[in-house]
């Protein structure tokens, strides 16, 4: 352990919504937080893990009424069904809590009132659609309708699937409610707004962004959405809902509630409180105690005295702790901006680290139903039961950038049986052998410096990648080691040395192969401890180590006696894998509406959209229904063409418009209004390439004549993605 004193370390990743199933796509964050919190836990720094479900919304107040029970009922049974999840992917939580607790009402309210105080907090009456037979505002995405231009049946209530046109749910023709089919009914509503675009938050989101507390991909992004200095163009967040809601109500104000977005991230402060009331640090673990228990511990479950957690320590202003969100990259904006500032000026530490990773990808495209590979953490259970190789095989994936992961499943399978069984396993399997039936179970202390240098060198470049998240060339370097170890053992023939026991000099060097092989495999199952928990722990155990194993204990040498080896794993065979898709192909259902694993849907109400958007990390994108089928003739009716785009900038009134100038060819540009204001930077368009609607009817514009339309793609959560050709294409080139 490093002399230094122990890092004070908070951890938390995102609340999975109490709306769905956790799948493979969600276990990506935690799986890679868990890794995280395990190798510090083996350093010796104090490290806590903290989650919960997030629990409030619309879609979990709906569900929980289609289902004939209360909210609290629902979020209840699914906070179980997430819980054994977790447990199963061994993920180690400190704590996991619920968004609907007592100390997360607190921490809401408390931070609201301060903000409040602080002149941060502005009631606008805003006009929005509301629906007479539910007796309820309806968010944009709950409103559905025909597309005001190009006509497509069944549009939501913010952009057309069909067209990528944006507009406003007022603008939709004959609108109807996605919840009970009435047409809605325009109402003014008070709603509660958090002054993001304040001096003070500008100023402040500025400095943030670009102190090192994200990764640079991230800072560029906020930069882009921040725009320059002398520029505004951040929105004020709504965080208000009216009832009927499943939330908190604000305080003072009768029939308001929390947007499920505001006390989402309060969760991480109400988790750590539960932590702190447990009055609790990790005690020192004996064997069958409970300090290195593989399931997360249930709430309201202590682990036992210890020194108090200080609840400011780790969250006040000041506070000298390290703060570390693990999250997926499509909702990066509400964690660097939204959160960011609501602590910053509420007297809330803000986190050290904002750490996001990509999606999921399965065979190299999203995870699908149809394909059978949109796959829960219990159908994978179910099915390949050991969940090990997929926490080895994502943190061989896994680079600590927010690269996009792709689980390739015959790479899965032929990396899991290399590696794991063909490379680690394989070493006991073979060395222990020797060991037990010639040498009475005991293994010589190493003598081989160079090996034990190879070790300690591999050691330190392993903690490097782990703390930098880069568990890709953590993996590596381990293998690395593993191949050294196999190779070196294979070429000294040991088979051969136990055919000459008769000879002490065959037999001893016999010794010194498998005890040296052995040490090696002991200081492997140490550095793949953090992503091969219980794997790793019945490596250890070969060597009676104890229940809680540290990072120093790398490369120690000894002689010892050594337990009779026991099989630690199988191979992984492909036909489970083939079973797993096959079984998720055939249960195929239609997925009722209100069952959408994600918030997302709510986030389309009266919010800036401060990027493009990304989609949520793994969550198969549940598109709009395919319009009716046309044939070839429609379809070449439509002229598609390559655009340059010459120019674009802000069309002044405007609050969705950008204004583009198109060069297609011809002998002059055309002038084409966008509804892509809310996604795209003017400055970030220029000069691209994309792809426009060049036979369009020309269009008058309050703003001025619109010769064609640009194309860009859409989803169920916010934002638009302008399409752009391959490089090579030209200005003008049709589109076939």
């Amino acid at each position: 352990m490093s002399s230094q004193s122990p890092r004070k370390i908070l951890v938390t990743s995102a609340l999975p919504y109490a709306n769905g199933s956790i799948h493979l796509g969600h276990l990506v964050e935690y799986i890679q937080t868990d890794i995280w919190v395990r190798f510090q836990k083996m350093q010796g720094n104090e490290c806590h893990y903290v989650c919960a479900d997030d629990t409030h919304g619309t879609p979990i107040m709906l569900r929980a009424e289609k289902e004939g029970i209360t909210p609290e009922q629902l979020i209840a049974r699914v906070w179980q069904e997430h819980y054994d999840d977790f447990a199963a992917f061994h993920v180690q939580f400190d704590n996991y809590g619920s968004t609907n607790s007592a100390e997360n009402k607190q921490c809401a309210q408390d931070i609201y009132r301060t903000l409040k105080a602080s002149g941060l907090i502005e009631v606008r009456s805003i006009e929005q659609y509301y629906d007479p037979v539910k007796n309820m505002f309806l968010p944009d995405r709950f409103i559905k309708g025909e597309c005001p231009k190009c006509h497509a049946k069944d549009q939501y209530g913010d952009n057309c699937e069909a067209c990528g046109a944006a507009y406003a749910p007022t603008d939709l023709i004959n609108p109807f409610s996605a919840v009970s089919g009435a047409k809605p009914e325009l109402r003014n509503s008070d709603h509660y707004f958090f002054k993001l675009s304040a001096d003070t938050c500008q100023q402040f989101l500025r400095e943030w962004t670009r102190s090192g507390a994200l990764q640079a991909e991230a800072a560029n992004k906020m930069q882009e959405w921040l725009g320059a200095e002398d520029e505004n163009k951040l929105s004020d967040w709504d965080i208000s809902r009216d009832a009927p809601y499943f939330g908190f109500e604000i305080p003072d104000a009768p029939g308001k509630y929390f947007y499920v977005w505001l006390d989402a991230p309060v969760g991480y402060m109400g988790s750590f409180k539960q932590l702190c009331a447990k009055n609790t640090l990790t005690p020192s673990p004996s064997p069958g105690g409970r300090g290195e228990q593989e399931l997360p511990l249930p709430l309201g479950e202590g682990w036992g005295e210890g020194t108090p957690l200080n609840f400011d320590d780790y969250w006040k202003q000041g506070s000298d702790t390290e703060l570390y969100h693990f999250i997926g990259k499509d909702i990066l904006y509400f964690h660097a901006l939204f959160w960011p500032a609501m602590l910053q000026h509420a007297g809330f530490r803000t986190p050290t680290k904002l750490f996001a990773h990509g999606w999921l990808t399965v065979n190299g495209t999203k995870m699908s139903k149809s394909r059978g590979t949109f796959i829960t953490a219990r159908s994978y259970v179910d099915h390949i039961k050991n969940t090990e190789y997929l926490r080895y095989y994502y943190a061989a994936k896994l680079n600590g950038s927010m690269e996009d992961l792709d689980l390739n499943l015959e790479d899965f399978v032929a990396k899991v049986n290399s590696d794991l069984i063909g490379k680690y396993v394989n070493i006991a399997s073979r060395a222990s052998g020797f060991i037990t039936k010639h040498f009475d179970g005991t293994i010589q202390s190493l003598a081989d410096e160079k090996f034990q240098i190879l070790i300690n060198e591999t050691r330190g470049r392993v903690a490097e990648a782990y703390e930098a998240r880069d568990y890709a060339k953590a993996v590596r370097e381990i293998m690395s080691l593993a191949d050294h170890i196999n190779a070196d053992f294979d070429s000294s023939k040991p088979w051969e040395k136990a055919k000459k026991l008769d000879d002490a000099g065959a037999k001893e060097l016999l010794h010194i192969i498998c005890s040296k092989a052995l040490h090696g495999f002991k200081a492997m199952s140490l550095m793949l401890f953090p992503v091969l928990p219980k794997t790793a722990r019945a490596g250890l155990g070969l060597f009676r180590a104890g229940n809680n194993p540290q990072w120093h204990d790398i490369g120690l040498s000894l002689e010892q006696k050594i337990n009779t080896y026991a099989h630690l794993m199988t191979r992984l065979d492909p036909e489970l894998i083939k079973a797993m898709v096959a079984a998720n192909q055939e249960s195929l259902k239609p997925a009722p509406e209100s069952h959408s694993p994600t918030r997302h849907a709510e986030a389309q109400q009266h919010q800036p959209s401060p990027l493009a958007p990304l989609p949520p990390a793994g969550e198969g994108n549940m598109i709009a229904p395919i319009a009716e089928t046309i044939s070839i003739d429609d379809f070449s009716k439509i002229d598609l063409r390559v655009a340059h785009i010459v120019n674009a900038e802000h069309v002044e009134g405007a609050e969705k418009l950008l204004k583009l100038t198109l060069d297609i060819g011809e002998e002059k540009p055309r002038t084409v209004f966008a509804g892509i204001k809310s996604a795209y930077d003017p400055e970030k368009l220029k000069g691209r390439m994309t792809v426009m609607v060049a036979n369009l009817a020309p269009r008058k514009m309050k703003f001025g004549m619109s010769e064609g339309m640009v194309l860009a793609a859409s989803g169920e959560t916010p934002g638009l993605f302008v399409l752009s050709p391959d490089d090579g294409a030209m200005p003008g080139m049709r589109i076939k």
